[in-house]
């Protein structure tokens, strides 16, 4: 019998408008946790629907050992539900209840089942989660976005499943949930199968599976062994192309020089045999067995030549496209200590509540500032705040004159019904249309592209294309304010992302809850926002705080 839990066969899906995804896809997923990895759009979302049953394939099959847990991105849950109900324990709890009041209808007991500690299994399922302090009857529209997340996961966890597949299970959760998170992944011991663009939960899986072109590839080890893996195949598949471009030019230079010698032979014979006097009969045998001979080694030659190509052509697909982007951005540049923004003793309040009381902030350049803390502390506030968009209750405020840039969660910055290239030339108009093009072309929008309305883009290409025109505006941007900017990025664009951020020279704050992403984009100051209070810490403090270090 076989190891796998999950296997796939020759498994074709469509769309009802034909639309091809998957085209004699098969693959395997054992026991152990599976990191399924590939850009947005690849059909990494749909392939878990037809492996939990949601969706049925075209063609082929999908066999499943077990229980299957399924955690989609959305969780389509009604407000007026309660925890319990959610959690899919509420019947059996209602069960127990009336059996301890003297009920004892068989239908109560059949509930039940073998499910007699299922309060104690509940409660301790959510306080692994950090939901240990929701009681089983509060609704879930009294929740946040992340305890939601957190809650679909527990009742996942509670069926006992033999097969989990999460897809994004740790967008919306804060630094405490997923690390929580984490925590409760690290001892999962029957199959995992996960997709998620968080690096450091894509660290704690036993392998990664690839899906590109169509096609599953499988690589041993968490996402550095990935990494590594992909960088060594990248190495070859790059050498071995120019070996084939080297054996493609050998092969034509030897091809030419094939038919020069023909042609020199030709002429040669030619002229000796005039000057032998032989008959014409055996003058033109010998022509023809020279033509014929010159004919077998130029058709030798240029299969070698087509040979030759078809392996450069075969090298050439093996290359992976990295679209890295790689940028200059000296406009952007701040002097070391320079204040940008100052406040004192602001509050803020919104709906006649109190969101952050007598804070003192100051930003200077070119400081790397990450701004933290739980979900709804009000730091997407704070940053709307510093921006402008807000005004305190109270306190003082003081900001520099230079250009302040604000991204949101919605990267709604641009008009989206202008082109690529309307929205950079209104960003900026002092810039000459062939520069323009140029910039363009390093932010990966070349051709017919950059004439594509920004609203049909995808999140990654619409995050490139905001860069394009925030950090060449006009004037550049002294501070940029960054809200959960790699929230539904693939690994790709958040790859983009950092290194348009290495290269900016002035100073930004960014609300993230990705470890990964905070550590490569170099943040070296750190405020937390909890509970109204704006306080320094430290990143230290802040592992050895939310849990994992």
């Amino acid at each position: 019998m076989s190891d796998a839990f999950v296997v796939v066969s020759d498994l074709s899906f469509s769309w009802p408008d034909d639309t091809p995804v998957f085209d004699g896809l098969s693959f395997a997923f054992g026991a152990g946790r599976t990191g399924l990895v590939a850009p947005n759009g690849a059909g990494k979302s749909t392939l878990l629907k037809l492996i939990a049953g949601e969706l049925s394939p075209t063609a082929g099959n999908v066999s499943v050992e077990g229980v299957v847990g399924y955690l989609p991105q959305t969780l389509p849950l009604a407000g007026d539900l309660t925890v319990a109900e959610v959690l899919g324990v509420a019947p059996i709890i209602q069960a127990l209840n009336a059996i301890e009041s003297g009920d004892v209808a068989e239908e109560h007991f059949t509930t039940v089942g073998d499910d007699w500690d299922i309060e104690e299994r509940t409660i301790a399922q959510l306080d692994r989660l950090g939901l240990g302090d929701l009681e089983l009857e509060r609704n879930l529209s009294t929740l946040s976005g992340g305890q939601v997340i957190s809650l679909g996961l527990a009742a996942q966890l509670l069926r006992r499943p033999d097969v989990l597949l999460l897809d994004e299970p740790t967008n919306n959760l804060d630094l405490v949930a997923r690390r929580k998170l984490y925590d409760v992944l690290e001892d999962w011991t029957g199959c995992l199968v996960l997709v998620s663009h968080d690096r450091a939960l894509l660290d704690r899986t036993d392998r990664i599976a690839e899906l590109d072109r169509g096609e599953i590839h499988t690589y041993g080890g968490n996402f550095p062994a990935y990494e590594d893996a992909v960088q060594a195949a990248r190495e070859v598949a790059e050498k071995n192309v120019r070996n084939a471009e080297q054996e493609v030019k050998r092969e034509k230079r030897e091809l030419q020089q094939a038919r020069e010698r023909a042609a020199r032979r030709a002429g040669n014979a030619s002229k000796n045999l005039g000057n032998a006097g032989l008959p014409k009969i055996f003058a033109g045998t010998m022509k023809r067995n020279a033509q014929e001979s010159a004919g077998k080694a130029n058709e030798t030659h240029t299969a070698r030549v087509s040979d030759a190509k078809a392996r450069l052509d075969e090298a050439g697909r093996a290359v992976r496209d990295e679209q890295k982007i790689a940028l200059q951005l000296p406009a952007t540049n701040v002097p070391a200590g320079r204040t940008l923004f100052h406040s004192e003793g602001i509050r803020v309040e919104l709906g006649g509540r109190e969101i952050i009381a007598d804070a003192d902030l100051t930003i200077r350049g070119p400081e790397r500032i990450a701004l933290i803390g739980p979900n709804g502390a009000g730091k997407s506030t704070l940053l709307r705040l510093i921006h402008g968009d807000l005004t305190s209750s109270a306190g003082e405020i003081r900001r520099a004159d230079g250009r302040i840039a604000y991204l949101s969660q919605r990267l709604d910055l641009l008009d989206l019904d202008r082109t690529i290239a309307e929205n950079l030339a209104a960003f900026a108009p002092g810039m000459p249309q062939a520069q323009r093009m140029n910039l363009l072309a390093r932010f990966l929008f070349r051709g017919s592209r950059i004439h594509l309305p920004v609203g049909v883009l995808s999140g990654g290409e619409r995050l490139r294309a905001t860069l394009a025109c925030v950090l060449y505006a006009e004037p550049a941007p002294q501070l940029l304010l960054l809200d959960e900017p790699t929230n539904n990025l693939d690994l790709l664009s958040v790859s983009q992302l950092e290194s348009a951020l290495n290269a900016y020279e002035g100073a930004f704050v960014v609300v993230s809850h990705d470890d990964r992403f905070l550590t490569e984009i170099k943040v070296s100051r750190w405020l937390r926002l909890d509970e109204r209070r704006l306080l320094e810490a430290s990143a230290q403090d802040v592992r050895g705080t939310d849990g994992r270090g």
